[in-house]
Formats: structure tokens, sequence, C-alpha cells
């Protein structure tokens, strides 16, 4: 069974979205990349709708890794409408994140 409905998006196209989108690029071998989970869970449960949050492995995906110019995992990058508001590499806590997005989203 097939629905249009679960059409998988592009990155490209989940980026320009008028919802923030934070992305996490990770590698599963990656001690501290694990300790980001929880994190996101929490942040989730937190934010709910205001934010997709996406991760992207950097081995699996090494083109959009390498357009990006990631260089070390883990590597948090915050999108809205196509731009990049703000990135940072290694661990942060839920509460950080959620002030991060709430700075420099713009309400649409």
């Amino acid at each position: 069974m097939t629905t249009t409905s679960n059409k998988r998006e592009t990155f490209g196209e989940i980026i320009n979205g008028s919802t923030p989108v934070l992305v996490d690029f990770f590698a599963e071998w990656c001690g501290p990349c694990k300790l980001m989970k929880p994190v996101l869970e929490e942040l989730h449960a937190r934010l709910g709708d205001k934010v997709r949050i996406l991760k992207i492995d950097v081995d699996k995906s090494p083109s959009v890794a390498g357009a990006l110019q990631i260089q070390s995992v883990p590597t948090l990058m915050l999108f809205q409408h196509g731009k990049t508001l703000w990135r940072k590499s290694g661990v942060m806590q839920a509460t950080q994140l959620e002030k991060i997005i709430e700075q420099h989203s713009i309400n649409s």
C-alpha cells in the first residue's frame, strides 16, 4: 500500500519550510553523539511541533555533510526558510537548545 502523503521529503525541502529545523549531524561510532539522543528527545517533548528535529548520520550521508562542511560530530545546525540560523559542534543540553531555537527562529 502506498500513499502520496508519506512521500519522503528531501533535505532541501525540509529546511526550506517555515518550521525551524534542528539538524543533529552524528556518527554511530561517536561517543558524545550518543549523549545527544536523550537531549533531543527531551527537546521534542518540550517543543513538540514548534521545531522539527532531524538526525543525519555523516557516514550514510557524506554529500550533505560535505556540502555543509561538517568536520566534527556532533554538530548541530538550525535552519528555517532555507537559511542557516545557528551552528555549533559539541554536546548541548535541551534547555540551551530550546533558548537558541526561540532566539533564532522567525515567527511566521
